[in-house]
């Protein structure tokens, strides 16, 4: 019987072409979304070859976009954002009006008309967190002062597009484009009453999700949470996410993109944030793929060699034009050159939001598909030369100290607010410890070593578990242990002992060997969870492995044989025997212990 297989085609397609796109784009040491992007360029329409179904990739899109928002709900921190708000909330509104009216130049000059003027000015005005995020994380400074004002700047700029997102259908029908809607239906076309009326359904939404949303929710998970089982804590998650999202659409006519922060914000303040955020990720990771794949597919790159002027002034603005603007307005708050540089750099792309209101824009007519071909080119490109923007923060940062007086001009007292403190200063321990990972594993041996009174610094990619054990009084650094610095700043070199508690296998190996090239004579101990991982690092020379499911079963066994009468020097020989004959279970240095001769009535017993 024939059935249609379009939805599991372009998943398996989109899926497919992104793997090779990313990794493509990996080996060219570009961001993975590149690669994603043009995945989907390949599979649209105007390429040749395979052709997606452009529907159903819209659709996928759309689960992309609530899961993306859900995560920047989760992710979202006022404590963060006010620490920086002195530079992050002036400077983000300056820099958003400043290039939101540079493209208004920019699209009246092309003569368009004023909603596609407004569309395009907004969606060049706002740069990508992903994007940002990652460029942070390579260079290890996401948890430093700069980094943290660059993300507390975009996450303001994240704030100002959701608001866009709300006000953009509500003026479509006095922009020049098609007014839909419950607003346009109730309110006449008249501008003001649809702007009171569109605010009006948005507090609305916002009271009962802070309301209701912050008492139902914790109680739902708290309630999953006690069956034990992990499939349905995933997917109460998900149904929040998605159940939200698609509620405020149905209910109160706000965007999906909208609905979902708010679940995500809403989420951030219970105690489960953590596991949801880990447990929602392998979704959100894959459908945002897919997202990024749906926007390529809707790119015509024949743009390219149609207006190659107008992508050209469209890129200008964006890396030149966006980051020269946020530069003089980091340095009239006062703030270091340095500071200013990384603002700039990390300004010098757009991303995801700049992808949603360019849709939003083309679906109530008021941006014309060759607008969404230009931001899709501009983005494309300006995340392709993101990492060369970055490159050259160094480079600069040497030019204007080579200036002492060009600097000490620049840098001149402003409001006198003064720069976070970084966070991301070497710890000054000498012969301490260092644990990579600070879940279930790594907290009961920081535990036992706090109770100890021995020193010793986390690391863990978790922020909010780590700014959680600084309010504890531990030293704990934010951060992939793999990026450059991060072990530094733990102070592996007079370290003592590197404690890997992380349960992946590839990154195992690159942390023992960045800690060994800082510091030879540290010794290691290692989780594991294969035998093969363990013979690697028995070969490598570590201190001790340990593979879980094996020493819960000598553990077991100890008791068994203590239980049946063997003597404990006994039983101890029997375990560390089969530890060192078996496929595994812990490898351990300098173990050599004999096993000692059985007693008569064991050995009576084995010869009958």
């Amino acid at each position: 019987m024939p059935h249609d297989i379009s939805l599991i085609a372009t998943i398996t397609m989109g899926f497919v072409l992104a793997l090779l796109g990313g990794l493509l784009a990996s080996k060219l040491r570009l961001p993975p979304l590149v690669g994603y992007l043009l995945a989907g360029v390949a599979l649209g329409p105007f390429t040749p070859g395979i052709v997606g179904n452009a529907d159903v990739a819209s659709q996928l899109a759309e689960i992309g976009i609530i899961l993306l928002m859900f995560g920047v709900g989760l992710h979202f921190s006022i404590k963060d954002l006010m620490e920086v708000r002195a530079i992050a909330i002036p400077g983000a509104i300056a820099q958003i009006a400043v290039a939101t009216g540079s493209g208004l130049a920019l699209a009246l000059l092309w003569g368009w008309g004023i909603g596609a003027v407004l569309v395009l000015g907004l969606a060049l005005s706002v740069a990508s967190t992903v994007v940002l995020l990652r460029a942070l994380e390579q260079r290890n400074t996401l948890d430093s002062a700069n980094g943290r004002i660059a993300v507390g700047w975009l996450v303001v700029e994240d704030l100002a597009m959701v608001l866009a997102l709300v006000l953009l259908p509500a003026l479509a029908g006095a922009l020049g484009g098609d007014a839909r809607g419950v607003a346009a239906q109730f309110t006449g076309g008249s501008l003001v009453t649809a702007l009171l009326f569109t605010m009006a359904k948005v507090a609305v939404f916002v009271g009962l999700v802070i309301l209701v949303g912050t008492r139902v929710v914790p109680w739902l998970l708290l309630t999953v949470a006690r069956t034990g089982s992990r499939e349905l804590f995933t997917l109460s998650v998900l149904a929040l996410a998605l159940g939200i999202a698609y509620g405020s659409a149905e209910l109160f006519g706000v965007s999906f993109a909208l609905g979902a922060f708010f679940a995500g914000v809403v989420l951030s303040e219970s105690d489960f944030s953590h596991q949801a955020a880990a447990d929602s990720l392998p979704l959100q990771d894959a459908f945002a793929v897919l997202f990024f794949v749906s926007v390529g597919m809707l790119f015509d790159p024949g743009i390219l060699l149609r207006q190659p002027l107008a992508v050209a002034a469209v890129l200008l603005l964006i890396v030149f034009g966006k980051s020269i603007a946020a530069f003089a307005i980091v340095l009239l708050r006062g703030y270091p050159v340095a500071t200013a540089l990384v603002v700039s750099a990390s300004l010098a792309q757009i991303g995801e939001f700049s992808f949603i209101l360019a849709g939003l824009g083309v679906t109530f007519g008021l941006l014309p598909p060759e607008g969404r071909d230009l931001i899709l080119a501009g983005a494309i490109l300006s995340i392709m030369l993101n990492p060369l923007v970055f490159a050259c923060i160094d480079p600069l940062l040497a030019w204007f100290r080579a200036r002492p007086r060009l600097t000490a001009f620049l840098e001149r007292p402003g409001d006198g607010f003064s720069t976070p403190v970084d966070r991301s200063e070497e710890t000054g321990l000498r012969d301490h410890a260092i644990i990579v990972g600070y879940g279930r594993v790594g907290e009961i041996i920081g535990d036992a070593l706090r109770a100890q009174k021995l020193a010793f610094v986390v690391i863990d990619e978790n922020r909010r578990l780590v700014e959680k054990l600084r309010k504890q009084g531990l030293t704990a650094i934010y951060g992939d242990a793999t990026a450059a610095g991060v072990l530094e700043d733990a102070g592996v070199t007079s370290a003592r002992l590197l404690i890997v508690a992380i349960p992946q296998g590839f990154l195992k190996r690159r942390i023992i060997e960045l800690a060994r090239g800082a510091n030879p004579q540290i010794d290691t101990a290692v989780r594991t969870h294969r035998a093969s991982e363990l013979a690697y690092l028995k070969d490598q020379g570590i201190g001790i492995a340990i593979m879980g499911e094996r020493e819960t079963a000598f553990g077991l066994l100890r008791y068994a044989l203590s239980s049946l009468g063997l003597p404990d020097d006994r039983a101890q020989a029997i375990i560390q025997s089969a530890r060192m004959a078996g496929e595994g279970g812990a490898f351990e240095r300098e173990t050599d212990i004999e096993l000692p001769e059985a007693p008569p009535e064991l050995r009576e017993h084995r010869e009958e």
